[in-house]
């Protein structure tokens, strides 16, 4: 039996990853509350497991007195002094228990408490395991759908794909292999949830270490993504070399880092003039990042030329950019998607205005000087232009005539 047991111990540790440790603490434990079900009291029993038999053995712990008032915790000195005569007062001697009379009630507890240890232990395992690998990508395979989520194989446990992160117009199939960004794992109660997206802007970036290695190793580094996935993309770059431009190291030759990057997703929409569904190729801006933020709005706001770019007093993440008015409409984007866009990636609340509308605001709060009435002004004496006296008040007059200015008052 002790063999069965140790063999039983091994198997837990090395398949279910519980250790022995804990294993015996849920056998002590559970023999421990059958002996109290049993006798009504704990406090008397020991319980001792033989590393090398895989044995437990428990004790009746009772303590050597003149008088007995409870037999299960204590043993008159005469009693024990018939066992050794060693015993004095005080002394505590174990008597060994058989478990036989509790054993079964011990068995069916041991087995719960091994049993709820398995699924905090299980749980522990497959929170930390998945737990590094958040803010990552990981490979996975569809499992099967419902009204909210498609749920993703990722070998032990299965991830929710929300509908709001999947990519509008991605349609899939059971045992379809698709990667997915990992943003999420959270463990309660019932278990560990692993929450996975197709359309995070995260997903971008971690595509673009995976794909580009001057991404991968720092030279090029990818700064902020926004992204309306299936459609457009904007992403901020740097380079901590010179020699290597950041711009032209993320697009590739020909394009082709920026296409490795969209073949990772399928999205299609529906062309009436066709009458079905057509792929569509998410497009990705590429962009400089800059530590002065006037610029790297500039940048931000591209294709769109920008005039100024005026930062709001009152509050330092706000900002207006004027634009020429031609190019209005393309800075706005459609739907508003380019400065949508371009707020996500710097990080401002921006408003677009016109040249016009913004000259015409400029006009409202600071209008052109008044030119002045003829009788006002005379004609410029030794520099100075001559004042009508007859204008000015007594405090005026009376600083004038220090200077040796006078009129008549008729």
């Amino acid at each position: 039996m002790s063999k069965e047991m140790l063999e039983a111990f091994r198997i837990l540790e090395e398949d279910k990853g519980i250790k022995k440790e804990d294993i015996v603490d849920a056998v002590v434990e559970s023999l421990r509350s059958a002996y109290k079900r049993r006798y009504g009291q704990a406090e008397s029993v020991a319980i001792e497991f033989d590393e090398k038999k895989g044995d437990f053995h428990v004790y009746t712990v009772r303590e050597v007195v003149d008088e007995v008032f409870d037999s299960r915790l204590e043993i008159s000195l005469k009693d024990a002094m018939a066992i050794s005569s060693a015993y004095e007062l005080g002394d505590k001697i174990k008597f060994e228990e058989s478990p036989t009379e509790f054993g079964r009630v011990a068995a069916q507890s041991a087995k719960q408490t091994i049993m709820e240890k398995m699924r905090k232990q299980t749980r522990a395992i497959t929170y930390n395991t998945y737990k590094e690998h958040e803010n990552e990508i990981m490979s996975g395979t569809v499992e099967r759908f419902d009204n909210k989520f498609i749920y993703v194989n990722l070998g032990t446990i299965e991830a929710q794909l929300s509908k709001q992160d999947q990519i509008p117009g991605e349609v899939f199939q059971s045992h379809d292999r698709i990667d997915v960004y990992v943003y999420k794992v959270e463990e309660n109660n019932r278990g560990v949830n692993v929450f996975v997206s197709r359309s995070h802007p995260q997903m971008i970036k971690r595509l673009m270490e995976q794909e580009i290695p001057e991404v991968y190793d720092g030279t090029v580094e990818i700064m902020s993504v926004s992204r309306e996935a299936g459609d457009r993309t904007k992403v901020a770059v740097r380079s901590h070399n010179p020699n290597v431009d950041a711009i032209g190291t993320i697009v590739g030759r020909g394009g082709a880092n920026i296409k490795k990057i969209t073949g990772k997703f399928h999205p299609a929409k529906y062309d009436p003039k066709l009458d079905r569904m057509v792929p569509v190729e998410e497009n990705i801006d590429v962009i400089e990042w800059m530590e002065d933020p006037a610029e790297f709005i500039y940048n931000a706001i591209a294709p769109a030329e920008v005039d100024m770019v005026l930062f709001d007093s009152e509050d330092a993440k706000r900002a207006t950019v004027v634009v020429p008015d031609n190019k209005l409409s393309l800075a706005i984007g459609r739907r508003g998607q380019n400065v949508r866009l371009a707020a996500h990636l710097t990080g401002f609340r921006i408003d677009i205005k016109s040249a016009s509308e913004y000259e015409a605001q400029e006009d409202q709060f600071f209008p052109d000087a008044i030119e002045p009435e003829s009788d006002t002004f005379g004609e410029e004496e030794d520099g100075f232009a001559a004042v009508a006296l007859a204008d000015l008040d007594d405090d005026m007059l009376a600083a004038a005539a220090e200077f040796g200015v006078s009129a008549d008052q008729d």
